[in-house]
């Protein structure tokens, strides 16, 4: 049974996710202040964090950031009610893997939780497939089928963090730092020309893309197709 703590301090909604993720079987933790949240992920790590941005005692952006200080990786998404792209951005950039805007639909929560669960129990892979394809990272080697696709080394970078980072929202300048580095002085704009390039090279209809999808004014996410059980 996976643990989910979620960490917010409106009780209403708190038992009303709490009641949601206990339904779909999950062993649920609670914290109604970001302190008390804090020392739950510390003591306890939880398989996933559900955490609000508006917190007593403790905003969620330090007790996201102190949760990646203490090298710990579950999945943290961030709930917020603010629509501000900046205020998103800072969220994933301390850290956080998603984050969904209040209100929201607890399907839609579910459904995000469950998939990364789902990729966490995957551990470290030197060779990642999605449809038809095969990233071999040790051969630094691209296949669809038999067909090897032609990529240079920063598209090959890219694409290897997507495939590492399934379902997480990432901002440019997380890609930036992990594709070409802190010292490297890259735009946005060579950021999404490179985008553009991979998903030509990988994606069925490049125009409207299946597995590397934009998120406006804050960066990319990869949505690799379920594999079926």
């Amino acid at each position: 049974m996976e643990t989910i703590l979620i960490v917010e301090d409106d009780p209403v909604m708190l038992r009303g996710l709490k009641d949601n993720f206990e339904f779909k079987g999950y062993r649920v933790l609670t914290a109604a202040d970001g302190e008390e949240g804090l020392n739950a992920a510390l003591d306890k790590k939880p398989d996933l964090i559900v955490l609000d941005i508006m917190l007593p005692k403790i905003n969620g952006y330090e007790v996201c950031r102190l949760i990646r200080q203490e090298n710990l990786n579950m999945p943290i998404i961030m709930l917020t009610a603010k629509g501000e792209e900046s205020d998103i951005v800072l969220g994933l950039n301390l850290g956080a893997d998603d984050y969904v805007t209040k209100p929201f639909s607890i399907k839609e929560l579910l459904a995000r939780a469950a998939a990364f669960l789902r990729r966490s129990r995957q551990t470290d892979q030197d060779v990642y497939e999605f449809a038809d394809y095969r990233l071999d990272i040790p051969a630094r080697k691209l296949t669809r089928g038999a067909e090897e696709i032609k990529l240079s080394p920063k598209e090959f970078k890219l694409l290897e963090l997507f495939v590492k980072k399934p379902g997480r929202a990432l901002t440019r300048d997380e890609i930036l730092n992990a594709v070409w580095g802190y010292d490297c002085f890259v735009g946005p704009r060579t950021i999404d020309r490179f985008v553009t390039t991979l998903r030509n090279k990988i994606e069925p209809d490049p125009h409207n893309p299946a597995y590397i999808h934009t998120i406006r004014e804050i960066g990319y996410k990869f949505e690799p197709p379920e594999q079926s059980d």
